[in-house]
């Protein structure tokens, strides 16, 4: 066979893909918007009867059919979410709680992943399989073996005993070591060539490279520490230390009957902080991203 021919055979096939992602390319974009809205429309319905219920009298609430908007909007459900229990108790204690616990997460999954991914130490691949392995263990498992150790220490009803047996960065280490070891070589040895020592090379070239990374890492750690609820329940008998999903347990029932418009109200008041946390992160994540695709 030619090499004319060859050229000619490979050009008929460029022309003939071509020609399928042109046929293909308007179907593939459609099943994308659809897609787009489907999510959308799973993810925002429910944010917007949450809301909308949160406004709705009491009768409103359980008609039949049920109507997407409040006939006679009220915030007596907001006023019962307030004052029907301990919220400013409960909020600060969620905030406290929350802070450490993200700080902590942060900080250790930042050093634990840098340790295990850019430096150089014995046993270091078996440390990370055995972080690898605790990713694995789900967190019911070790419930009653931390309530028992808690209890015996004498930290229920404390922040430390609610905060410490969450503090685990399997997590974060994993996330984090991955994004380390994306890191170009020559940029590592060349900043190490310059004299820059562990903490140096981890606070001038790993981290500023690692930003979206990092923001993504706090945003899903704060999320999750903010809306944790099995170990606060156990380990909290009041609003002394009990945090704010555990409060929202005390709106649920009046008479046998769950009274829905305080309970939308303050599920509302309590989305509010991780979504003030979310937009200012999200803000920082997008400038990481558009820093990163300039200098690349």
């Amino acid at each position: 066979m030619s090499t004319m021919t060859k050229r000619i055979r490979a050009r008929r096939t460029e022309v003939h893909n071509a020609e399928a992602m042109s046929h293909s390319g308007p179907a593939l974009k459609t099943f994308g918007y659809l897609a787009m809205v489907i999510t959308l429309l799973v993810v925002a319905v429910p944010l917007f009867w949450v809301v909308v219920t949160s406004f709705k009298q009491r009768p409103d609430i359980f008609t039949q059919p049920a109507e997407w908007w409040p006939k006679h909007p009220t915030t007596d459900g907001y006023h019962n979410a307030v004052f029907g229990i301990p919220f400013g108790s409960y909020l600060r204690n969620s905030l406290i709680i929350t802070g450490v616990l993200s700080a902590t997460k942060i900080v250790l999954g930042v050093l634990s992943a840098y340790a295990l991914s850019l430096l150089r130490f014995p046993g270091r691949n078996l440390v990370f399989i055995v972080v690898i392995a605790a990713l694995m263990v789900p967190n019911q498992i070790t419930v009653i073996s931390n309530y028992a150790l808690v209890s015996q220490l004498g930290w229920r009803n404390t922040f430390q005993g609610i905060i410490i047996p969450l503090a685990g960065v399997a997590f974060g280490t994993f996330l984090m070591r991955n994004q380390f070891l994306s890191i170009p070589t020559e940029i590592i040895e060349a900043a190490r060539l310059d004299g820059a020592g562990p903490l140096k090379l981890l606070w001038r070239v790993a981290l500023p490279m690692s930003w979206p990374t990092l923001v993504a890492f706090s945003i899903i750690t704060i999320v999750n520490e903010w809306n944790e609820y099995l170990w606060p329940f156990l380990m909290s008998d009041d609003s002394r230390t009990g945090t704010l999903p555990v409060g929202l347990t005390l709106l649920q029932t009046t008479d046998g009957i769950t009274n829905w418009g305080p309970v939308m109200a303050a599920t509302v008041l309590a989305m509010l902080p991780v979504l003030i946390v979310f937009l200012v992160l999200q803000r920082h994540m997008i400038k990481g991203l558009t820093a990163g695709a300039v200098k690349g």
